[in-house]
């Protein structure tokens, strides 16, 4: 009940000398700003007060009265209020809350200085402001509006989990708290033990938060973990955590590496606008010198850039002899782009220019495992039922391994695909185009015995094939070494349109009638090295290769109370001319050809356009499938392919010798098979097979297996390849990869990998490591053990450190700790 400002219910009015009591088992008091000054209880009103007191129903009227008063600002509800005239002092006594402009404090004694026109709140503060943040503290005393005053043995709570606390804090001008003796940390108090140091804080004998600059500012700091310190700066910042971009100093990260020494960076980051951004990291390392390098970034209304630059004039060359990083001044410049155009549409760029191939990985730029970066513009579309893809693309290799002139400039290659909703003459129609052109300055060659590879430690102008060596004989030659990419400009425009229609009888047998068709048109401009690989003249070509053919598959299926078993026999027949102008078409994107069970009925097995299947071919396979109650599912495939009529394209072969050893060369191709069980869907072996038609050898095999228990998952991967002279692969190839991670709870979490290369007895790549994360707080460490591509092999062990801390950011530190050449 509310009357002339006063929540009234059954009360007492009990008058002394200097004090007037409301002793109220439930008092409410309504505090009214007029003017900025804090209205309480005027003689009147108290009157008044007295009078509704007796009229519970006239007070509720009039409390509905004044519940939309404007001017109403703070609520106060205790046990009992108490005025004291002599210090002219409000007191709240007794489980009090105030209410004011969203904020919450709670108290067992709040009092009101009418002098000062300010609040001091006792015993159990507790302050939730509108926006969640809640501060505890033994006592606080603040202005009326909450801005100014001071608490001692506080602590402060945000909602994001942010936690601070001190022996005193004081508050002025509206925006700037100081916390003397304070710490902070984002990490949770321990449940069972919440006077336990948390994992990581911050304490300073001053904290300085100001609101307006969204700053936080530590005096006189020290970084502990577990309550042990471990760091200490005079003075330090960093941004409050509403703030999600500030301009200041990032956390630093360390390298080290043989060429360049150890180094160290701690970037600096502008938050020019926000939208915009400038990141400075400067590199400073011991051999070489620094290397400056920034980078800038912009957001704009339909998406965002970056550029980025980087460069050094190195100190010590000498550490390179015999390396690209052998030179004085060596630098980068990088872009990215993407921007949408609507909602199916976006384009972008990707652009990479550096002074030589392996300045990124010896600064460590990017991560060493990748091998190459793409320069690129492109434009994507995407439909319910189509797709569009263009871009113009530069490749360059980032290893040793890698000979610039013999990667293709493309420009460009472009994609489209479209299936049509409506059905044709019952069936699914869909149609493809291909444009792809490309230019590359030096053929790239690849020896099909090592009599023919360019020596160990040596330079030739192509790589892996000893020019001189080769016989005068064009077609001996061509055998001697294959091409892996022409040199000169080839451009081609690809057609393919698909039909397909399913029906089934009355007796479950499948049948699928289908129809294929490609075009292909191709300007081939070689240079005249490219002979005998490819003619020596330029060409204008043109192919077409229709195909129909029917697929059959008949399921038989049987239920028993064990379980399902299905045995589904499968036959295919396509007709087709016979492939023209082989060896006449360039063959740039059809060289990966595999021969297993995931193309055994495809149509064209061919990997890409510039090779086509021709002749009339029949694949046949049967396929079992068992889920078995208490032991799981089973899955099987064998089958083989037959060349029925005209040539078999995979016998005849081109530039790169696609099609040689891979079991599809005769017109009775190798049998190829494939063996699946999981007992459980946390476990699961695949098996995969190529036997010999002729003695059934095996040919290719790999064999892998998934598990998962709990928080433990492994993988493992064996594969044994015979020899592919004509492809290059003169020796047997064999090895296991695998794979473990073991989660330990909820924070920890190991993993673990290493391949073993069988054929040469050593492991030639191993992974350790180790991470711990919470909501605070991140650690990883990762040893790595590889090595490079190169003539002559290296050894490199590498290991990786990366520490996080929530809302400061996170230092890393690379360091190669070892090295070791060996050559093949």
């Amino acid at each position: 009940m509310k009357v002339g400002g006063v929540m009234a219910g059954q009360a007492e009015t009990v008058i002394g000398r200097h004090k007037r009591r409301l002793g109220i088992s439930a008092c409410w008091l309504f505090f009214t700003v007029v003017s900025g000054t804090l209205g309480v209880l005027s003689p009147a009103t108290q009157a008044l007060a007295q009078e509704q007191a007796t009229s519970s129903a006239a007070a509720r009227e009039m409390l509905a009265q004044r519940q939309v008063d404007p001017n109403a600002k703070m609520l106060v509800t205790a046990d009992e209020l108490v005025y004291d005239d002599r210090r002219n002092e409000v007191i709240a006594d007794g489980n009090v809350q105030i209410y004011y402009d969203g904020a919450v404090l709670e108290a067992k004694r709040v009092v009101y200085d009418r002098a000062n026109n300010r609040l001091r709140a006792e015993g159990g503060v507790r302050l939730k402001d509108k926006d969640g943040k809640i501060i505890a503290a033994d006592s606080l005393d603040l202005s009326q509006q909450f801005t100014d005053g001071f608490v001692n043995s506080l602590r402060i709570d945000t909602p994001d989990n942010m936690h601070f606390a001190a022996a005193r804090a004081d508050r002025s001008g509206g925006d700037t708290t100081v916390l003397t003796s304070g710490a902070y940390t984002p990490c949770e108090p321990c449940k069972t033990n919440p006077e336990k140091p948390p994992l990581w804080q911050i304490k300073a004998a001053r904290i300085i938060h100001k609101e307006s600059e969204q700053m936080i500012y530590f005096e006189n700091a020290r970084l502990e973990f577990l309550g042990v310190p471990i760091a200490w700066a005079p003075y330090m910042s960093a941004p409050d955590p509403s703030v999600k971009r500030k301009s200041g100093f990032l956390f630093p990260e360390f390298v080290n590496s043989t060429e360049i020494g150890y180094g160290a960076t701690v970037p600096y980051f502008w938050n020019i606008a926000p939208n915009m951004d400038l990141t400075f990291s400067p590199l400073f390392v011991s051999k070489q010198g620094v290397m400056l390098d920034g980078e800038f970034r912009h957001r704009l209304d339909t998406g965002i850039y970056s550029i980025r630059a980087a460069g050094i004039d190195q100190q010590d060359k000498d550490e390179f002899i015999g390396q690209d990083g052998y030179r004085d001044q060596r630098g980068l410049v990088e872009s990215h782009g993407l921007f949408n155009i609507n909602e199916q549409w976006y384009w972008g760029w990707d652009g990479w220019l550096t002074s030589d191939q392996t300045f990124l990985t010896d600064y460590n730029l990017v991560d060493k495992n990748k091998k190459e970066v793409v320069s690129q513009i492109f434009l994507v579309g995407q439909g319910d039922r189509s797709y569009f893809d263009a871009r113009a693309q530069y490749f360059m290799g980032l290893t040793t391994y890698d000979i610039q002139d013999q990667q293709p400039v493309i420009h460009p290659v472009i994609d489209y695909s479209k299936t049509l909703g409506n059905s044709v003459f019952g069936g699914e129609f869909s149609y493809d185009f291909n444009l792809t052109s490309l230019t590359r300055q030096q053929m790239d060659l690849r020896a099909t015995s090592a009599d023919y590879a360019v020596p160990a430690g040596s330079e030739g102008p192509s790589n892996g094939c000893d020019l001189e060596k080769l016989s005068a004989d064009p077609a001996v030659a061509r055998q001697e070494c294959l091409m892996r990419g022409m040199a000169g400009t080839y451009t081609r425009l690809s057609g393919v349109a698909n039909w397909r229609k399913t029906m089934i009888d009355e007796i479950g047998q499948s049948w699928t009638p289908f129809a294929n068709v490609q075009v292909d048109v191709a300007s081939v401009q070689p240079e005249a090295e490219d002979y005998p690989w490819l003619p020596g003249e330029d060409q204008q070509l043109i192919r077409a290769m229709p195909a129909i053919g029917l697929e059959y598959r008949y399921p038989f299926i049987s239920v028993q109370s064990w379980g399902t078993q299905t045995i589904e026999p499968i036959a295919q027949i396509i007709v087709r001319p016979d492939e023209t102008d082989i060896g006449e078409f360039p063959n740039e994107d059809a060289q990966s050809l595999i021969f297993d069970d995931t193309n055994l009925f495809e149509i064209n097995k061919y990997s890409g356009y510039d090779r086509v299947e021709g002749g009339t071919r029949g694949n046949v396979g049967i396929q079992y499938t068992a889920k078995i109650q208490g032991v799981g599912q089973v899955n099987a495939l064998f089958g083989q392919s037959y060349q029925l009529a005209g040539q078999n394209s995979y016998a005849y072969e081109d530039m790169a010798n696609t099609g040689a050893d891979s079991g599809l060369e005769d017109d009775v191709s190798d049998y190829v098979a494939r063996l699946y069980y999981a007992p459980s869907q946390t476990f699961a072996l695949i098996n995969r097979f190529r036997f010999d038609k002729d003695d059934w050898s095996v040919e290719r095999y790999e064999f892998e297996g998934r598990a998962t228990w709990k928080q433990l998952s492994v993988s493992a991967t064996y594969g044994l390849y015979t020899a592919q002279p004509e492809l290059g692969y003169y020796e047997d190839r064999e090895g296991v990869l695998g794979r473990g991670e073991y989660k330990i709870n909820d924070n920890w979490k190991l993993s673990a990998a290493a391949r073993y290369n069988i054929q040469q007895s050593e492991i030639d790549y191993t992974l350790f490591g180790v991470s711990y994360a919470d909501e605070c707080f991140g650690l990883a460490l990762t040893y790595r053990s590889d090595y490079t591509e190169s003539i002559d092999r290296e050894r490199v062990d590498t290991v990786l450190v990366t520490i996080s801390l929530r809302t400061l950011g996170s230092a890393g530190f690379s360091s190669e700790v070892g090295s070791t050449a060996t050559s093949d």
